[in-house]
């Protein structure tokens, strides 16, 4: 049955409550916090005035909350789009941003209403965990110009050569800019262990700006590079140059393609998280408004969040009220402290996206697909190495097409088309499984499946994902494993109530 478009805002209205909204306050003003200097240290590393990271994640985040789909969803600048933004400020300069986000905005709305939200799935786990990997890899080279102090200018912005550059010139490495680094990033890790109610990030810049201003020598700053933070909200509409339109489509549906991805993705992981369902049309339109808004007030593109998505969740958040929260309170932090910004270290920034990357690798899901085939692992090494030489787009066409072909060989050459047999006490699945059918087969949302895959030949690292996190919950049973799925899925603790059903095996 298709969702109606109705935004999730309006729907959680119904049934809302003081103490939903006292959760939903909570959890919007820790996740503004911790969104504002992240927003400011996304928007240096795109090439940006810092103050378009807090546009975007004021006028973004509203946007998506009013319009959206989710009832979690964080949204605002984000890291998968660093490289992106980077390439076309470079291209087209900032005006030209402007203008490809809009159009982007429309691109993302069309794809809302023409209901494609549900194609996000034929992007396989490995895909996902490899340009999620290389988008890391890249932002942390990005950043070793200002952690390490070296002040250079005209650094490629390609990322292997922008990495020779920088081991070339590692000669003007600065100890104390280094330093200075190394002990925000020893905050932000430290504190979290210490005490939740404030964020590592924010305590880090804190601390870090007052030990620059004691030292007799100083680390160079936010107020060095782009003198004193000054948000200016206004409308940009008039500044547009409509010319620019076909040069831009490219960019535009690549900042398209890569928010309606990455924000169904959030979405997923949020509904994961809460037990909830979103509606992925609706996300794609209030994504879209996002955009749109974002690039009328000169903010950069947007997308849906997961570090900060899940940070919401966690504090209690539950309806998109949380979201405008987190809108209004880096709105009031924007206006009242951003005259003291100047005086945080450039090094802290660079160290706020360090952490970020390395949270971004997620060692588990490597894991996890390191112990299934060999084309998920190569898929997921393909598309690492591809983001990190070219970049995502190029990354995700290239691998997801190499999957759909593989799955297309499977079922036509193969003839292994996956199918299934109902019976009154469990699902009888037959052929090959992957993400390509497995939600075809299975009522994914049922809180209780016993699944006989005895006659299934192979599962693809999606499927294994999703049986993994089911039997997590205990709403998933698998029995009569053939001997090469045995094989095959005893490796993860969750299974391991197969070692007695099938002792014949060992």
């Amino acid at each position: 049955m298709k969702k109606r478009m109705i935004p999730e805002l309006i729907l959680s209205l119904k049934g809302y409550n003081s103490n939903l909204l006292l959760k939903d306050i909570i959890a919007g003003i820790i996740v503004g916090i911790i969104a504002l200097p992240l927003s400011i240290a996304l928007a240096i590393a795109s090439g940006a005035q810092p103050a378009a990271g807090l546009v975007t994640a004021i006028f973004a985040g509203a946007s998506a909350a009013l319009f959206g789909g989710s009832k979690t969803q964080i949204s605002g600048p984000t890291g998968a789009f660093v490289v992106i933004v980077a390439g076309i400020i470079g291209t087209h300069g900032t005006a030209g941003l402007l203008l490809a986000t809009l159009m982007a905005g429309f691109f993302i709305i069309i794809m809302g209403v023409a209901r494609l939200g549900k194609y996000v799935r034929y992007i396989p786990l490995p895909v996902i965990v490899g340009f999620t990997i290389g988008i890391a890899v890249t932002i942390f080279i990005t950043q070793l110009n200002d952690f390490l102090g070296l002040g250079l200018g005209g650094v490629p912005s390609q990322t292997l050569p922008r990495l020779f550059y920088i081991f070339k010139h590692i000669s003007s490495l600065s100890f104390l800019t280094l330093g200075m680094g190394c002990l925000a990033i020893a905050i932000i890790v430290i504190v979290p262990k210490v005490q939740k109610l404030m964020p590592g990030p924010l305590i880090a810049i804190i601390l870090c700006t007052i030990v620059n201003l004691l030292l007799p020598v100083k680390s160079v700053t936010l107020g060095d590079i782009f003198g004193t933070i000054d948000i200016n909200i206004k409308l940009n509409i008039f500044s547009f140059e409509l010319a620019s339109i076909p040069s831009l489509i490219v960019p535009a549906l690549t900042i398209a393609f890569l928010a309606a991805v990455e924000s169904l993705l959030s979405a997923v992981v949020a509904d994961g998280m809460t037990h909830t369902k979103h509606n992925s049309n609706m996300e794609l339109v209030g994504q879209g408004c996002a955009n749109i808004f974002s690039a009328m007030f000169g903010g950069l593109p947007a997308t849906g969040a997961i570090a900060r998505t899940s940070a919401n969740i966690k504090n209690g958040g539950r309806t998109p009220i949380s979201a405008l929260v987190h809108s209004i309170v880096i709105l009031l932090l924007s206006l009242f402290l951003m005259p003291y910004a100047k005086f945080i270290p450039m090094s802290v920034f660079a160290a706020i996206l360090i952490v970020v990357c390395y949270n971004m690798v997620d060692i588990k899901e490597v894991k996890k697909i390191c112990k299934t085939t060999p084309v998920d692992i190569g898929l997921m090494v393909t598309t690492f190495a591809l983001t990190v030489i070219f970049d995502l787009v190029v990354a995700i066409l290239v691998c997801t097409s190499l999957s759909l072909l593989y799955q297309a060989y499977i079922k036509l050459i193969k003839k292994h088309k996956g199918s299934k047999e109902d019976s009154a006490d469990c699902i009888k699945l037959k052929g090959v499984v992957s993400y390509m059918n497995y939600e075809r087969l299975l009522d994914t949302n049922s809180q209780s499946l016993t699944l006989d895959i005895q006659e299934v030949i192979d599962i693809d690292a999606t499927f294994t994902d999703f049986l993994i996190k089911k039997t997590k919950r205990n709403h998933i049973k698998i029995i009569n494993p053939n001997k090469k799925l045995f094989e095959r899925l005893i490796v993860h603790p969750e299974f391991a109530y197969l070692k007695k059903e099938n002792s014949f095996l060992l």
